[in-house]
């Protein structure tokens, strides 16, 4: 079992050592992206399944709560946690709209919306994103493999070069981290570490 948890935890890094060498000026996109939406006084919208709710729920708990510095709260939607709009656009329309219906009730010109599939093949992201198109917002698919049609069809694609789904979802973890610190750092340089 300890060469089990030794290869997992080596394989894990090597995975973020290629996203350091491929991703990063994407990652610092994303960033320099986000800043510049909440400076327009607009907002983050983000959206996935199961393991990948968790993270976009995860990144907005960051942003709307805090990540390192004591700041004020920024603006941010995770579309997985109103179990009744979920129920109910699932049960009146199907799964594959839950998301795209909230993002047409919300997603304004100028916000950014971010799906998270670790294939880039869910139906209901894809959807979303479709639709945050359609509304004139900047989207990101955070996804792996071959980046799928999430990636195809996003203004930013961040690809994670794994095909481990547990590797991806480190990773976008990871990426979420980094971007949260960043947006921090250029929108409140002045601000006092939260955890001194």
């Amino acid at each position: 079992m300890v060469k089990q948890i030794q290869e997992q935890l080596l394989e894990s890094a090597r995975v973020k050592q290629k996203t350091a060498e491929l991703l990063s000026d994407q990652i610092e996109k994303l960033a320099e992206k986000i800043v510049e939406c909440y400076r327009s006084g607009n907002k983050l919208i983000l959206l996935g399944n199961g393991g990948s709710a968790s993270d976009a729920q995860h990144i907005v708990g960051e942003l709307v709560g805090r990540f390192q510095r004591e700041r004020r709260p920024l603006p941010a939607i995770a579309l997985s946690t109103n179990a009744a709009i979920l129920t109910a656009i699932g049960n009146d329309y199907s799964f594959d709209d839950v998301f795209a219906r909230q993002v047409d009730a919300w997603a304004s010109p100028g916000d950014i919306v971010i799906g998270i599939s670790t294939s880039g093949h869910s139906r209901n992201v894809l959807l979303a994103i479709q639709k945050a198109s359609e509304h004139g917002a900047y989207t990101v698919g955070l996804t792996g493999r071959d980046g799928g049609k999430l990636g195809a069809n996003s203004d930013l694609a961040l690809v994670v070069p794994s095909d481990d789904t547990p590797r991806i979802q480190e990773t976008h973890i990871t990426i979420g981290h980094i971007v949260c610190d960043l947006v921090e750092q250029m929108l409140f340089p002045d601000s006092p570490d939260a955890n001194p």
